[in-house]
């Protein structure tokens, strides 16, 4: 065992894992600028099978003692700038974190699909969102919301029971009998649905509620989380990591470009249908996409120095934050878009995740100044080292996204009445055995040779299935192979890390939001299973209507919108509140009156049908 001693003023502590097996400890005051005094950097090479065994990097609590009483009556004063010692423990509360288990992260992230077959039980046996009255918005609000709230606080300790509150209402009332009420999905047929000859053509992208529900939901648990972890009822284990390590927020981020990956993931289909546009032009509207989140990005760089705000340096560095992130992936498509005609997105980003992986490794001590350097005054790659180089990863992530787009946005084939798909065998025999009796020849035609008895040809390669299920579930393990891979016994054994955006993260947050996107589906098919067979669009229209909850399609239709004004509340109250010195009962009080009033905001730009495209 090693002991090394280094003075540094902008470091913090982590682990970080050599190439010789063995891992850095480091303990250091993180501080945002100044570098005044000399700070301690305590870094202790370990073996690698002891830093396994702490995977979850218990060592914080070794490292720095921190006093922490409920109330300080010299609180900060309640003005519009935190006073310095205010901010350090507000800096300090986010900060040398190690995260948790990816066990338990599904647990918790487990309330969303439970939550979503609650409703979709209610809905399709009972119609109790029909018609949508105050108290049916205020019950989509308690499962949709409040479940995610709740599980990641107060049932942050045994999510498990969250669960089973929510599924266990579903199974009674699906044990419930209602003959009175229409079957799930089934609105009463017009004129339109009847005659079988005024058949629309329907859109061969529909609005899918699947999709609608999981987006919702990813924006629901951000858009709570970045406000409840400024509350201690708020478990530690859920922040973001420093370096390395799990977390629910981590995986947050990751879900949120995988989720805009899926949304981009439409133009492309639609540029397949109509004429495909060149680079340039592609290129051109990618740049005026990205603008508006240009301009976010710079307001909220210039709003967080100007109020002097605590933020996380370590984060994605001094200046850069994750709006520059989101900026900047939809040029960076534009420009791999020759290279993505030639692979699978998937695979593509499979590839890139691996390649940037190699650069980390290959490169000497590039693991070591991406976590461990100093940020040099004037040098702006240093400043901002962490989110230069974790974009390639949250662009592998976005690819990602786009190539499960492709797979599940499309319209399922029907599976009666298809004009294109093969003729039962039974209809053929009957013609060829009408054709050998000479039932269907007429009196004044030449009798035509008997037809050959059918044979049925051997399939000599398989199909990709065009159902979304059976895609979803084929990815879904492939993403799961893919993370066993990166991290367990047989493949690299990589560390997660959210603040490098490696390997490891990239196919842990793929695999993550496969198998969430597996659940929403699976629940529609089971509770909604003729969603997508109406005759008409309006009728189509009507059933996915029925299908999908209001709020979720609230968060869904404005979810970068809401996200901003969620980043606002969240400024808001923690320029006017104590956060880190209230108890449970009243930063709940806080929480789901947040959440109450972003629900509003959400569900009143829907009722008035207004869309705010950023």
């Amino acid at each position: 065992m090693t002991l090394i001693i280094e003075t540094n003023s902008e470091r913090g502590r982590e682990v970080v894992p050599s190439r010789n097996g063995s891992a850095a400890i480091s303990a250091t005051n993180h501080g945002s600028g100044s570098g005044s005094g000399s700070n301690l950097l305590l870094a202790i090479l370990a073996p690698k099978n002891l830093l396994k065994s702490t995977y979850h990097l218990r060592f914080l609590h070794l490292t720095r003692t921190r006093t922490r009483t409920r109330r300080r009556h010299s609180n900060p004063r309640k003005t519009d700038r935190m006073t310095p010692e205010y901010k350090a423990q507000k800096e300090a509360a986010v900060s040398f974190l190690g995260g948790g288990g990816i066990w338990e992260i599904n647990h918790v992230a487990l309330v969303a699909p439970a939550a979503a077959f609650l409703w979709a039980m209610l809905q399709s046996r009972q119609n109790f969102f029909n018609p949508y009255t105050l108290p049916a918005a205020l019950t989509d609000f308690l499962i949709q919301c409040c479940a995610i709230l709740f599980a990641t606080t107060v049932y942050s300790a045994g999510p498990h029971i969250l669960n089973g509150l929510l599924i266990l209402p579903a199974v009674a009332a699906f044990l419930q009998p209602t003959p009175h009420l229409p079957k799930p999905a089934k609105p009463p047929a017009n004129k339109a649905d009847e005659d079988p000859e005024k058949e629309e053509v329907k859109d061969p992208l529909p609005v899918k509620p699947f999709i609608t529900a999981y987006r919702g939901a990813m924006m629901i648990i951000t858009c709570s989380s970045i406000l409840a972890v400024d509350f201690p009822v708020f478990p530690r284990r859920f922040a973001k990591t420093e370096s390395f390590g799990t977390s629910l927020m981590d995986l947050g981020v990751g879900s949120f470009v995988f989720a805009a990956g899926i949304v981009a993931a439409r133009q492309q289909l639609k540029e397949h249908i109509s004429a495909t546009p060149s680079i340039l032009t592609r290129l051109r509207e990618a740049m005026r996409h990205s603008l508006p989140l240009l301009v976010l990005g710079l307001l909220r760089l210039a709003s967080v120095k100007g109020l002097d705000y605590a933020e996380h340096v370590s984060e994605y560095g001094v200046h850069w934050n994750f709006f520059f992130t989101l900026a900047l992936l939809s040029p960076a498509l534009a420009i791999l878009q020759p290279l993505l005609q030639c692979l699978p997105y998937n695979i593509f980003a499979f590839i890139l995740a691996i390649g940037y992986e190699l650069i980390l490794f290959c490169v000497p001590d590039m693991k070591r100044y991406i976590i461990l350097s100093e940020r040099v005054p004037g040098d702006w790659l240093s400043q901002n080292r962490e989110g230069v180089f974790s974009f390639i990863g949250y662009l592998a992530i976005f690819i990602a996204g786009m190539g499960i787009g492709q797979n599940i946005l499309t319209r399922d084939p029907p599976p009666a009445g298809n004009p294109l798909a093969p003729k039962d065998h039974m209809d053929q025999d009957a013609e060829w055995l009408a054709s050998v009796l000479g039932a269907a020849e007429k009196e004044d035609e030449e009798p035509k040779p008997a037809a050959a008895p059918p044979v049925e040809m051997p399939q000599l390669k398989p199909e990709w299935p065009e159902s979304t299920l059976p895609r979803l579930f084929i990815w879904t393990v492939l993403w799961f192979v893919f993370a066993l891979w990166a991290m367990w016994r047989y493949g690299p054994r990589l560390f997660v890390s959210r603040r490098m955006a490696n390997l490891a993260y990239v196919c842990w947050v793929c695999s993550f939001n496969t198998a969430q996107l597996l659940l929403f589906c699976l629940v529609e098919k089971l509770l909604f299973p003729n969603l997508y067979n109406a005759k008409t669009k309006e009728g189509e229209r009507q059933r996915i209507q029925e299908a999908t909850s209001r709020v979720m399609k609230a968060y869904n239709r404005n979810g970068l919108a809401v996200f901003l004004i969620a980043n606002l509340l969240t400024g808001l109250v923690n320029m006017t509140m104590p956060t880190i010195f209230m108890g449970d009962v009243s930063a709940m009080a806080v929480l789901v009156s947040y959440m109450a009033v972003l629900t509003t905001i959400a569900l009143a730009l829907d009722h008035y049908n207004i869309s705010i495209k950023l």
